[in-house]
């Protein structure tokens, strides 16, 4: 019995993403609950001092670098599938929030980042029809 053509074509496509290896190391969750943002983010090996986080004008930018990265000349990969990267980063448009409390915390290799939605004035404008 032959294999399926889902089994040939599962890392076909992903060969012309262009940040292949940034989505695999920031995989994320963004959603919304009790009126804030909350994004959940993966950086499995990273440190706490290898992030950083602003934001500016509605866009939150959540960077990685890796500063000591040791590399063993010596190890010859059959197969390679735990990525090493050394500087990516992601950005996302949050719009109106309260940036005073944003609050973020880092444990087991998950960035989980909490931003109160800021309210917005109901406003109501007249618009002139010519």
């Amino acid at each position: 019995m032959l294999p399926t053509s889902r089994i040939f074509l599962d890392d076909f496509f992903d060969d012309f993403e262009k940040n292949k290896k940034i989505d695999k190391m920031m995989k994320c969750d963004v959603y919304e609950k009790d009126e804030k943002y909350i994004i959940e983010m993966d950086l499995p090996g990273a440190n706490k001092s290898d992030i950083t986080l602003d934001i500016e004008k509605g866009y939150l930018r959540i960077s990685y670098k890796k500063e000591n990265v040791e590399k063993d000349e010596n190890k010859k990969y059959i197969h390679r599938e735990r990525i090493s990267v050394t500087n990516c980063s992601r950005e996302f448009y949050v719009g109106e929030v309260d940036e005073e409390m944003i609050n973020a915390s880092f444990k087991d290799g998950i960035l989980t980042i909490s931003m109160p939605i800021k309210e917005k004035e109901a406003t109501k404008k007249i618009i002139n029809i010519d």
